[in-house]
């Protein structure tokens, strides 16, 4: 495992997706942090980064939301509301998991036993005044799934 850590100003958050962006050898990224510490507001400069026209929204309802790339897909989870596997599995999770496209879980702990080994973490902590701790939790035995 290797870990890159950065701290921002969320002036600089669409800099900092960027750099995120270049360091990701796996399609599958697990968002950590507390309620409110910026993980939808992050993924949704990933997606500016990744050349998507959609803005993301927290899928706390929904469970999931798709958003569109020039040749890809992501899917966008929040597990928040998960009380069991069995909801998961209702909601076809194992159809996302088995796809080759983007995945992007939040409270992805909720169905860890179903999480695929091919991960990479980003943990965000809010440090007050529009300030932001990321951690990226690399894989390094992942090998690029292709051309990101």
């Amino acid at each position: 495992m290797k870990t890159l850590e950065f701290t921002y100003h969320l002036n600089d958050i669409d800099t900092i997706a960027s750099a995120v962006l270049e360091h990701l050898h796996s399609k599958i990224i697990i968002f950590n942090g507390e309620m409110g510490a910026g993980k939808t507001t992050f993924i949704n400069s990933l997606l500016l980064a990744m050349g998507s026209n959609d803005g993301a929204t927290s899928p706390t309802f929904s469970i999931v939301n798709e958003y569109n790339l020039l040749d890809d897909k992501i899917y966008h989870f929040d597990f928040y509301r998960i009380e069991s596997i069995e909801e998961a599995y209702n909601f076809g999770i194992e159809d996302y998991l088995s796809t080759n496209h983007w995945l992007f879980m939040e409270w992805a702990e909720r169905i860890e036993e179903l999480i695929p080994k091919n991960t990479q973490t980003i943990t965000i902590t809010d440090l007050q005044d529009n300030k932001r701790s990321l951690e990226l939790t690399l894989n390094t035995k992942i090998q690029p799934t292709k051309q990101l």
